[in-house]
């Protein structure tokens, strides 16, 4: 690092950063009160709430949004006249699947191999220690040039929009000049990037009928419809013989412009076995980045342990849509519904119901935010420039943003480099990528403001 004296305030902070991390780890804050608690997640917005207090923000609250989980919301006044820049992250995470898999126990932050190994370390909860850290670099060398105000939501994993229709009905809560969106990541460890462009998500679940119960499947099968069967066709209907997403009516040969990915690296970063290929046509950058994907999250179907010879009555699965930029989600929506619909076989009966959307994003890297930023990552990884890539994945508040505030510029930073495997066993979070980016976005606010780095 630098001997910028931001970026050595920075470095004398990060054991501190380790030890609030390992405090926000701790809680289990899947925002799925089926599965866990929710004084879980309540506690993690209690503790972001205080540590907001402990900085000086005024009007911290925790905000009971309308799919009854909480974000947490605090103001910082800057100078007077100085512009607003709004810090968003998330204190929820996802469930942390098999927990036998993990080598350390999922909730306690545990340094391995010079990564933090956490569920939630890298996406999000790296995210809002990475925004305090920010902060107080700041404070500790002449003071926050800015006015900042910071929402920690506490249900974008769930994609229930909880924070979104919160949004929409208070517009003048996040209001800001510039919107710094702690949720996306490097393209690589190490290589300063800014995400552009982010696909949008519809989540369908379908369920088939066929018989009024399950049967002999010696004296009925061979005849007998059978509704697994059924549902496995139609969830092959979804993929062309190269893998490529068909659904009816969603053009899929969409080309990305920027940064490409190299096809041996995804296949490193993706730990795809040897010999297995990858799916799709058209560059790695392009099928991920730009095309529509479809994913089989789960089915309802009897486990081969315990499993009976019987032709299955019912069946059903949860179907995730990723959609491109260009493509609006609820029009992808009807037609992921009316494929599935369409090609359900034997006439046996077909339910669809939508549980989550989101739009896709795409942002305006020419605004004079981003060279501020490009600046500040300048100094932050010295010798690096700036890179401009898309994500895959969703972040449906960043619509709702631009929508609400049409003229603000929308960055989008973060800790989910490939190497952080979030949303998989044995998630980590690199220290050097925190301090870095929590080193650029402090250089940012002040170069936003207009001061010198």
């Amino acid at each position: 690092m630098s001997s910028n004296p931001v970026a050595v305030t920075v470095a004398s902070l990060m054991p501190r950063a380790k030890e609030e991390l390992t405090e926000l780890v701790a809680f289990k804050s899947v925002a799925d009160f089926d599965q866990f608690p929710r004084e879980e997640s309540e506690g993690a917005a209690r503790w972001i709430a205080a540590a907001l207090t402990a900085e000086g923000f005024q009007d911290v609250a925790l905000l009971d949004t309308p799919d009854g989980t909480q974000s947490v919301y605090g103001y910082l006044p800057g100078p007077e006249g100085a512009k607003t820049v709004l810090l968003y992250a998330h204190y929820d995470v996802q469930p942390p699947l098999d927990e036998a898999g993990w080598t350390t126990p999922p909730f306690e932050l545990t340094e391995r191999d010079g990564r933090w190994y956490g569920r939630g370390a890298a996406d999000c909860k790296g995210g809002v220690i990475m925004h305090l850290l920010a902060l107080r670099a700041l404070k500790a060398n002449g003071g926050v040039p800015v006015n900042v105000k910071i929402v920690v939501e506490g249900s974008e994993e769930q994609g229930t929009g909880g924070l979104e229709r919160y949004a929409e009905e208070h517009p003048d809560l996040l209001t800001a000049d510039t919107i710094v969106i702690g949720d996306a990541g490097n393209f690589r460890a190490g290589l300063p990037t800014v995400t552009t462009t982010l696909r949008g998500m519809t989540l369908v679940r379908v369920r088939i009928d066929a018989l009024e119960g399950n049967l002999h499947s010696g004296q009925f099968g061979g005849a007998a419809p059978d509704a697994l069967a059924a549902l496995v066709r139609v969830l092959d209907s979804l993929r062309a013989e190269d893998g490529s997403t068909t659904v009816d009516g969603l053009t899929g040969d969409s080309a990305w412009q920027g940064i490409q990915y190299e096809e041996e690296q995804f296949r490193k970063d993706a730990k795809v076995l040897d010999g297995v290929g990858l799916i799709g046509s058209g560059t790695v950058a392009d099928r991920i980045w730009a095309r529509p994907a479809v994913t089989v999250l789960g089915i309802d179907c009897p486990p081969v342990v315990g499993a009976t010879p019987s032709v299955q009555a019912s069946a059903r699965a949860l179907v995730s849509l990723r959609v491109p930029p260009g493509v609006d989600a609820a029009k992808a929506t009807e037609l992921l519904r009316a494929h599935m619909e369409s090609h359900t076989p034997w006439g046996a009966g077909v339910t669809t119901e939508q549980i989550g959307q989101g739009q896709a994003f795409r942002a305006d890297p020419a605004s004079p935010a981003y060279q501020a930023m490009a600046d500040a990552m300048a100094v932050a990884y010295p010798g690096q420039e700036m890179q401009y890539a898309g994500q895959g994945g969703s972040i449906p508040l960043c619509n709702t943003l631009a929508a609400l505030y049409p003229k603000a510029e929308i960055l989008l930073i973060g800790l989910s480099e490939p190497e952080a495997q979030i949303h998989a066993v044995n998630e980590s979070v690199s220290p050097d990528e925190l301090e870095r980016l929590s080193v650029a976005e402090a250089l940012f606010l002040r170069n936003y403001a207009g001061g010198a780095a």
